[in-house]
């Protein structure tokens, strides 16, 4: 009888800056569930006056301008480096940047995830994001075992 070593796989978690805390707690909680690599935005260049403010008052700063475009693509750097990508999106909010890596992540020919479904079209939904995304899940317990 031979006991073999599960391979669990990586996740990359991408979503708003909104979301910071949020995702901050989703990633703790799939560390404590055993995952072994799991990649989150990196919020901590931001200061904390600008994540309370909607991404139209952010861009009105030249410095946070500067910032995002690095920021975005040191994210394609993890979403890279992962098996499966998570797209947090509460209340089904997908951001631009968080647009951009979902369609990098499909690129990569990853699996996707997402903590919601995409709003109707009626409530201004996109049509295209729903084709790309494998299953909902709502919870970190769901998505380690999707990682097993």
């Amino acid at each position: 009888f031979e006991i073999k070593e599960v391979a669990m796989k990586s996740v990359v978690i991408c979503g708003s800056q909104r979301f910071k805390k949020e995702i901050e707690k989703f990633a703790q909680r799939l560390r404590k569930l055993g995952i072994p690599v799991v990649f989150e935005p990196n919020f901590e260049r931001q200061r904390k006056t600008m994540l309370k403010k909607k991404e139209k008052e952010r861009l009105l700063s030249e410095s946070y301008r500067v910032r995002v475009p690095g920021m975005v693509y040191a994210h394609f750097q993890r979403i890279r480096q992962s098996d499966v990508c998570f797209i947090y999106n509460k209340n089904s909010y997908i951001g631009t940047n968080t647009d951009l890596e979902l369609g990098f992540a499909h690129g990569q020919n990853m699996v996707i995830y997402a903590l919601e479904p995409e709003k109707p079209v009626e409530e201004g939904g996109e049509i295209c994001r729903d084709i790309l995304i494998t299953e909902i899940i709502n919870t970190p317990d769901e998505l380690a075992k999707r990682l097993i």
